[in-house]
């Protein structure tokens, strides 16, 4: 294992305090804690809290800023942060509208962020939250009760943060939610797995010419393992697969996120999105709004993700290209 870190056990910490130095402009460590604070004026606006284990970088303290998250609670590698520091990621979210939490589903984070949500609760803070669910590879798969959250978590990051912005009340964002959440859907492929340092062993094996695809950000196992293919065979499966779970028509509109998995260059990437461009189109599909990158990552994972955003109201569109102030938007 070829790592630029030092004490494993450190990490965490390490890196978070390494992020609010090179960004102090923006951002902020609450003392005592692993959450990532917004800086600037308050808007008496209602506060956005995202966040789940570390190892997804720039997800999710990068889009911690003006137009997006309020907060983000950042856990160890892998592993959900406790309901203790999500608690005060949303007291310090907390400009008198509420907070809305954006939860991945993970068991563990969904159990964490619900305690949290309680405890907040109690000390008069009104809360409301959405589980994220975009991955259409598997249910019920390692960590997970139903379908697991990955990168489509980050434009729901983006519509909701626009929205709260705007000013939109604690009750119609979570009315925008649940609208929104069904037309979020994304798939990836794995190339290579990623090695979490604490371990200092890949997660999974893949033989040099193998691919999986479906495999989860954490590494769990994906729907069917096969020979490399070129990136047009793997942009087909990808889009066929989601083709199937939208079942759209001729002129529907989207956006779409080509994210990387950490190990993967921009490069291919681009090769990716210029695959699922013509494929798209050969379908009648409208693409309003495109994103290429690392957004939500699994350490140094080879592979990326592919999520489609239907885009049934204008206003997510306008949502989409709103500015922002953050680190990797």
């Amino acid at each position: 294992m070829k790592k630029i870190i030092n004490d494993p056990s450190n990490i965490l910490d390490e890196m978070l305090n390494g992020l609010v130095f090179a960004y102090e402009d923006l951002v902020e460590r609450l003392p005592e804690t692993s959450v990532i604070h917004r800086k600037g004026e308050k808007t008496g606006k209602v506060g956005l809290v995202s966040g789940g284990g570390s190892g997804h970088e720039p997800s999710h303290a990068g889009f911690v800023g003006k137009g997006m998250l309020s907060a983000a609670v950042c856990g160890e590698v892998f592993t959900s942060p406790t309901p203790d520091q999500i608690l005060e990621g949303i007291k310090a979210s907390d400009e008198g509208k509420g907070v809305f939490l954006i939860i991945k589903n993970y068991s563990g984070d969904v159990m964490n962020f619900d305690m949290a949500k309680e405890l907040a609760e109690m000390e008069d803070i009104e809360v409301d939250y959405i589980v994220v669910d975009d991955d259409i590879a598997v249910e019920d798969s390692t960590y997970t009760a139903g379908k697991r959250g990955i990168a489509g978590t980050v434009l729901v990051h983006k519509i909701l943060g626009a929205a709260a912005e705007k000013g939109l009340s604690l009750k119609e964002i979570k009315e925008l939610a649940d609208k929104l959440i069904p037309e979020v859907k994304s798939l990836g492929v794995a190339l290579n797995p990623a090695t979490v340092p604490e371990v200092g062993k890949p997660g999974f094996e893949l033989m040099d010419d193998e691919i999986e695809f479906g495999v989860g950000i954490h590494g769990e196992p994906g729907y069917r393992r096969e020979k490399l293919q070129p990136s047009a065979a793997l942009a087909k499966e990808l889009v066929n697969q989601l083709k199937k779970e939208f079942q759209w028509q001729k002129g529907d509109s989207f956006a779409v996120l080509v994210n990387g998995m950490g190990g993967t260059p921009l490069m291919e990437q681009f090769i990716f999105m210029n695959d699922v461009k013509q494929l798209l189109a050969d379908e009648g599909i409208t693409l309003s709004f495109r994103k290429v990158g690392d957004y939500m990552t699994s350490i140094d994972m080879e592979g990326l993700s592919l999520t489609l955003v239907k885009l049934e109201d204008s206003s997510w569109l306008e949502y989409l290209n709103a500015p922002v102030t953050t680190i990797a938007w």
